[in-house]
């Protein structure tokens, strides 16, 4: 029995989805309370993970707090990337955490839809920083992760899954672009997904999209991307309307974790659209 053959096209349909790692149940049962000072959201927070799959939450300093769903994965051995969907919002919010336990820091990513007058699908993201309050005393350290250029002239390859793989550049502080690899390995697995990713490149307005890139820490940097000229073409032709793209890059490894969240559309109809995501990258020129 060949096993590559029976099992590489369940494999290849998982896409982007394939080599996300198992979720990490380490928060269950901990309450963080947060000083967020700097950026769009400051105010006291409060996660409270109630236990493997719930977050009790609250940010901006109100009271009161809100419970969601929350997907927890790990970059390393103290750093976590905790995100959730606001349940019952129309149009929909993502909160993304970084949870830097090494340094007692975090970043804090909300992802509001619909809130510019592009459309109802468009997506900002709003970056807040701050550090993990210590019981008894306030804050001393002024340290807090923060926005870097240091990714700027880098590019790589990453790879989602056997049959799911792009090049991206981040060739400003503020923008990248996705392109073609030099050398482009196309799996027969999944040739539904290739022929798709081919498509969109097509009928992109343009390769330039806005990015964000912050430094966590040596080694690490949580890398925030949204598809906007992706909402300006026909739904039909590229089968997304808007979506953002936020990964916890561990560049010690060559490893990342991290979500996908947006709207997508299929068969003319448009749905939300959430997924977890892992990946490796191998350093590479694009074309």
């Amino acid at each position: 029995m060949n096993l590559a053959k029976k099992y590489g096209p369940i494999a290849g349909r998982l896409s982007m989805g394939q080599y996300c790692p198992p979720a990490c149940y380490e928060l269950a049962g901990k309450r963080f309370e947060l000083v967020m000072d700097t950026g769009d959201d400051t105010g006291d927070a409060v996660l409270n993970f109630l236990d493997k799959t719930q977050v009790e939450w609250s940010i901006k300093g109100k009271n009161g707090l809100k419970t969601d769903k929350y997907e927890c994965r790990k970059a390393d051995d103290r750093t976590y990337l905790v995100t959730y969907c606001l349940k019952g919002r129309t149009p929909g919010e993502n909160h993304t955490w970084v949870i830097d336990m090494e340094q007692r820091l975090v970043t804090f990513l909300r992802c509001p839809m619909g809130k510019k007058q592009t459309g109802s699908h468009a997506i900002e993201s709003r970056f807040t920083f701050g550090c993990i309050r210590e019981k008894g005393r306030e804050p001393a350290d002024s340290k807090r992760h923060s926005f870097t250029d240091d990714v700027e002239g880098t590019s790589v390859r990453w790879t989602y899954g056997h049959s799911a793989a792009a090049l991206q550049a981040y060739y400003s502080s503020d923008q990248y672009r996705i392109t073609y690899a030099k050398t482009k390995d196309d799996s027969k697995e999944a040739p539904d997904s290739n022929e798709m990713f081919d498509c969109i490149m097509k009928e992109l307005s343009g390769s330039h999209e806005p990015a964000f890139y912050v430094k966590i820490k040596e080694g690490m940097y949580l890398v925030s991307v949204t598809s906007q000229n992706m909402k300006n073409n026909p739904d039909d032709k590229t089968g997304f309307c808007s979506s953002t793209l936020c990964f916890l890059d561990n560049w010690n490894h060559l490893y990342s974790v991290g979500r996908c969240f947006g709207t997508i559309t299929t068969d003319g109809k448009n749905r939300k659209n959430f997924v977890m995501i892992g990946k490796y990258g191998s350093p590479e020129d694009a074309a």
